[in-house]
């Protein structure tokens, strides 16, 4: 095994998904640096991996790192994993390439499957423009929206309906994916406008959301008002989230234009 630091992939749910290459190479490295060892002594147990291995986290990095940098510089093969997917991405392993790149140290990648990626496939989104945002930060919403492009968020199984709201409030005429347990038994991508999904039952699982590109289409007043016509009937906040949505303005621009249509009806 070459000197060096290996980046490697592992399986995001099915363990078919680990690669010949990525077994082979953890099995050959002097050390394994684990965002968590146990989690990765599962994976390690199942496919016969004996190698050593040392914890490396976002807690520990700035300890752990220059140790790790000082057995690589020694002529050490280091491979980093992740709980699960690809290290750097939303999980620890950028700082340690890049400590590595620093020294001069080689880097390695052996690719493996990304939560991110497989999402955006799944959503049928368009995919050659996207921006990752991490794991999603209402506090960020709005600057987010500012993309018009698709948008790809992580996100936690206890706050997606919150997050499905804040969605609905900040980005209504946008469709969306909530693309959960990929690659395991209860795969599921569920698609379309936030207002839509404020009351289906909270999907469980790893979540992955992704934002459909901001509509380039903006309606004529005319058209606005047909649609306003159509759907005057329903409660004042429903059609509103509605309007939005078919109309591609905001949900306040929506929430306005009914009530005048509801004043011009006394």
């Amino acid at each position: 095994m070459q000197s060096g630091l290996y980046i490697v992939g592992t399986p995001i749910g099915n363990l078919g998904d680990f690669s010949p290459r990525a077994i082979e190479v953890l099995r050959g490295v002097d050390l394994i640096a684990a965002e968590d060892t146990r989690v990765f002594g599962k994976l390690a147990s199942h496919f016969d991996i004996k190698t050593k291995r040392v914890s490396c986290h976002d807690h520990n990095e700035r300890d752990v790192i220059p140790e790790l940098i000082e057995k690589l510089r020694g002529g050490a093969s280091i491979a980093a994993v992740s709980d699960a997917g690809m290290p750097g991405v939303s999980d620890p392993g950028f700082r340690l390439v890049r400590a590595a790149r620093a020294e001069n140290i080689p880097v390695f990648v052996v690719p493996g499957p990304t939560a991110a990626i497989s999402a955006l496939v799944l959503s049928g989104f368009p995919t050659d423009r996207f921006t990752f945002c991490g794991f999603f930060d209402p506090k960020k919403l709005h600057d987010d929206n500012r993309i018009r492009h698709t948008i790809i968020y992580y996100e936690s199984p206890n706050r997606i309906m919150d997050t499905i709201a804040d969605l609905a409030r900040v980005m209504p005429e946008r469709q969306i994916a909530i693309v959960r347990e990929i690659t395991k038994i209860h795969e599921e991508a569920i698609i379309g406008y936030p207002a839509d999904l404020m009351h289906i039952a909270a999907p469980r699982g790893e979540i992955v959301i992704v934002v459909a590109p901001a509509p380039d289409h903006k309606m004529s007043d005319t058209e606005i008002s047909d649609i306003v016509n159509d759907i005057a009937a329903t409660s004042t906040k429903s059609a509103a989230a509605d309007l939005a949505a078919r109309a591609g303005i905001s949900k306040k621009e929506a929430y306005k234009r009914m009530l005048a249509k509801g004043d011009n009806n006394d």
